[in-house]
């Protein structure tokens, strides 16, 4: 059973194409500004680092390596894995609040003919429109999604080595956040939800794709789960 409610940096319900403004009413223009001006004035969050230095350190590193990531927003994980060795990387995104952003980073980091990013493609609902890749990362993106079965398990099926995710932790606190901010979406009529799934749960859909998760990070805000196949 989900339990319902709303955080900054999360998504919500399946299928993606089902209220086209379902997205981009919280992760509009404005919220790419603010994320894209921290990165460049401050670079990755907390959570974001970790992302990136667990996928540093999978078995074989990152020279060559390609990336899809899952709501990647203006991309910058994907700068930074770019700059760290990855050939190149593939984002996969529901709101177009990103684009003006993303293409100023890209074009500012000189990786154009190495970012591939796609718009209104759900990982969960058409994964055979997706190519796998070497691994795949979903930051503050799970908990956007109802279903964590089904994405979780197409995004670890696409997998060739590694998995990482981010998600809220499930405890009072959280739940109460995410349960207000929900409320507040619902009472100025916006369709975005966001959810608290269970960790165990969700480490086992990666298990049953064949990886193992060897590292998670549990913070304040984000616990950042690494998985290995």
């Amino acid at each position: 059973m989900l339990d319902t409610g709303s955080m900054p940096g999360c998504c919500g319900p399946s299928p993606a194409n089902s209220d086209p403004d379902r997205y981009r009413s919280v992760f509009g223009a404005a919220f790419s500004r603010s994320v894209a001006r921290s990165y460049e004035r401050h670079g990755l969050s907390g959570p974001a680092r970790r992302i990136v230095r667990f996928l540093e350190g999978i078995p074989g590193g990152l020279a060559g390596a390609t990336v899809l990531e899952v709501g990647g927003g203006a991309g910058e994980i994907q700068l930074e894995l770019l700059a760290r060795g990855a050939a190149r990387t593939t984002n996969l995104e529901l709101s177009d609040g990103y684009e003006e952003d993303a293409a100023r980073l890209i074009a500012r980091a000189g990786v154009a003919g190495r970012v591939d990013r796609r718009l209104g493609v759900d990982l969960a609902d058409a994964p055979d429109d997706v190519e796998p890749a070497d691994v795949v990362v979903l930051h503050r993106v799970v908990c956007c999604y109802p279903d964590y079965e089904r994405l979780l398990g197409a995004a670890a099926g696409h997998a060739r080595r590694a998995i990482v995710f981010s998600h809220p932790p499930r405890h009072p606190f959280s739940r109460a956040a995410i349960g207000g901010f929900n409320l507040l979406a619902r009472l100025t009529g916006k369709s975005f939800r966001a959810f608290v799934h269970p960790p165990e749960a969700m480490a086992a859909v990666v298990r049953a794709q064949g990886l193992d998760p060897v590292t998670v990070h549990r913070g304040l805000a984000w616990h950042v789960v690494g998985a290995l196949r």
